[in-house]
């Protein structure tokens, strides 16, 4: 909107702040910024307020009528909106949206398909982001392809919310969160991973045999005791109302390192009634053995499902160097670098681990990635201490 007060120019004055305007404007500058702008004409003051790109506007003038001098100044944006397309890494956009405090507009989603836009899944985490913010706004088109979302402040207490049965949670139950309240964070540096020195596990099922838990036991073990002796798998069977309502079976293994570092790999049966053939308790015990040694293969001090958060994690620490050795980036923290990115203006610095004369020897697994970052100093403002 523009607004402007106090007596026009007389003719000389306005055609040479003209030509003082056309000299300002003809500098370059670079298109990023959409600002705030206040222009000055002596007694005439313009006043204008948008998102025009910084090379598209008359800047931001401030006039002397004494002297006719000129500079240029210009200002960020009150709260610039980042914008993406397609349904991609759509969770992780708005976490680091909230944590942030930056706008997102998330156009195209899924708008090219059958059934377009949000489905139930995603505005059930949109409502739970919503339940632990306070002043958050939400705007979704008619069709559900566009998504804006301004985040608003976080804050701590209990809550409860009912998860969509879509995706992990087909058959029911409870899951309860705990989370320490820190005011900040702390700087790590985590950068030898040590060796594997023992494997725990846990088979679950329910609405099945048990004798299928212990199938899958016996055919993971089969493979991970040719590695290491110090192996137990534990089985908890569940059967009638404490069941839930889903049948089937999977087994949870992780192994722990001399420096307490921990990598996971998890195998689940086929849902019932879904269209792929009923899953073999021995092919799910092996999935889970395997899936497992090539994260001990993979190496760093973290396994690839955990990646991204450990980015996270580091970019929200103090400003003071963090180091965390990792095993191949998955593509899915390739793309959570490149968002910190854009949410928080950090780049990761990463190198290329070389070995040591002991890990060449022992063959130390695959190539390891050396990142490094000095984080923004993210601070829990609803902690005092």
């Amino acid at each position: 909107m523009m607004q402007v007060r106090n007596s026009p120019l007389t003719d000389e004055s306005a055609h040479r702040r003209e030509e003082d305007t056309r000299d300002c404007t003809s500098r370059s500058f670079p298109q990023a910024w959409c600002l705030h702008r206040v222009l000055n004409l002596g007694d005439t003051t313009l006043a204008h307020r948008g998102d025009m790109p910084l090379g598209d506007l008359v800047l931001v003038f401030l006039m002397n009528s004494a002297d006719d001098q000129c500079s240029v100044t210009t200002c960020p944006p009150l709260n610039h909106v980042l914008e993406y397309e397609g349904s991609n890494y759509f969770r992780q956009r708005l976490i680091l949206s909230t944590l942030s405090g930056k706008s997102v507009r998330i156009k195209n989603i899924r708008s090219m398909e059958d059934d377009p836009g949000l489905k139930e899944f995603e505005v059930n985490l949109i409502r739970l982001l919503d339940k632990i913010t306070n002043g958050t706004l939400i705007q979704v088109s008619e069709t559900g392809t566009t998504l804006y979302y301004q985040p608003g402040l976080l804050f701590g207490g209990t809550l409860e919310h009912e998860c969509c049965k879509l995706r992990g949670i087909e058959g029911g139950g409870e899951v309860r969160f705990k989370c320490p309240l820190r005011r900040t964070l702390k700087p790590v540096h985590l950068i030898d991973s040590g060796k594997i020195n023992r494997v725990r596990g846990t088979v679950y099922a329910v609405r099945v045999s048990p004798a299928i838990a212990n199938r899958v036991v016996d055919s993971a073990k089969g493979i991970l005791l040719q590695f290491l002796p110090d192996i137990y798998i534990y089985t908890d069977h569940n059967k009638g109302a404490k069941s839930g309502k889903s049948p089937g079976f999977g087994v949870c293994l992780v192994a722990q390192t001399t420096n307490g570092v921990y990598y996971t790999a998890e195998a689940v049966s086929n849902p019932s009634g879904s269209t792929e053939a009923p899953s073999v308790p021995e092919e799910i015990g092996k999935l889970a053995a395997f899936r497992l040694l090539e994260e001990i293969y993979r190496g760093g001090c973290v396994d690839s499902t955990y990646q991204s958060l450990a980015t996270v994690l580091m970019a929200l620490a103090p400003k003071d160097v963090s180091k965390y050795l990792m095993g191949p980036l998955s593509p899915y923290t390739i793309h959570c670098l490149r968002h910190i990115k854009d949410f928080f203006g950090l780049t990761f610095k990463l190198e290329t681990h070389k070995k040591t004369e002991d890990e060449e020897e022992l063959n130390f697994g695959g190539p390891k990635v050396l990142t490094s970052c000095i984080g923004v100093g993210y601070i829990n403002y609803s902690k005092k201490t």
